[in-house]
């Protein structure tokens, strides 16, 4: 099991590194680390490529693919909802969205005009490419031109595995607070853009934007910002217009 998260190694690579102590030799904590670390370089490796797969696959029929990744709670799947409502009718969207288990998501995203499908992980805190691989034939139709994969809610595992994604999307709300950009960088370094949700609460907490963006873009100098609440509706035209342009400039 992995010592962050729960996650049966067999499925993870994040903790390629960790050392697992238990009361054998010193002798033997280093034969189990060594293999430990090749079967996860093994499975990163079998990821890696079915990714490539995706990306190539994706890329034949002109779609973009985003791969959004926060915490629990950070409102990923609202955020969506309101993001379905508003594209519809004017871009074809698609959705593959991940959780351990239910299939709450895929119900709340629902009847917004898009394809949705639902992966539920069991045991594993994240999804991987073979499972993206598997739903794509039955979610991408002729007129997707845009792939919303909503991964598990964590801000660690999911960011080691590559999807065939064109890039991450991290998420970070506002009750969460500034610094989860340097306590987590696994994830921020890796997403050339960050958005900031529940803006509406911001006003109620005791939460400097300013901090935030310093952290976000000193991990990732560069990060595209956006700041939204996707319950009052600002930001969300910059938000979707980003959509629509990333779309026709691929």
């Amino acid at each position: 099991m992995c010592e962050d998260c729960g996650c049966s190694q067999a499925n993870h690579t994040h903790a390629v590194g960790h050392h697992h102590h238990d009361d054998h030799t010193h002798e033997h904590d280093h034969d189990a680390s060594g293999r430990t670390i090749l079967l996860e370089q093994k499975i990163l490796s079998r990821n890696d490529e079915i990714a490539a797969q995706n990306r190539t696959w994706l890329a034949e029929r002109g779609v973009v693919a985003v791969n959004m990744i926060s915490s629990p709670g950070s409102g990923k799947t609202f955020l969506l909802e309101r993001t379905l409502e508003r594209l519809r009718g004017k871009l074809g969207c698609a959705v593959i969205t991940g959780d351990q288990q239910t299939q709450n998501d895929a119900k709340r995203l629902e009847g917004k005009g898009a394809v949705v499908k639902q992966i539920e992980t069991i045991s594993s805190c994240h999804l991987d490419a073979e499972q993206i691989a598997r739903l794509l034939p039955e979610t991408i139709g002729s007129d997707t031109k845009l792939l919303f994969i909503e991964n598990v809610g964590n801000l660690v595992c999911p960011s080691a595995f590559d999807l065939g994604e064109h890039f991450k999307i991290a998420l970070l709300s506002t009750a969460e607070g500034e610094d989860k950009p340097v306590k987590y960088p696994s994830l921020f370094t890796q997403a050339p853009v960050a958005v900031l949700t529940k803006m509406d609460l911001a006003p109620h907490l005791d939460w400097d934007i300013a901090v935030c963006r310093q952290h976000l873009r000193s991990v990732r100098p560069g990060v595209f910002i956006f700041e939204l609440s996707a319950k009052t509706g600002e930001g969300m035209d910059a938000w979707i217009d980003y959509l629509q342009g990333l779309v026709a400039g691929n």
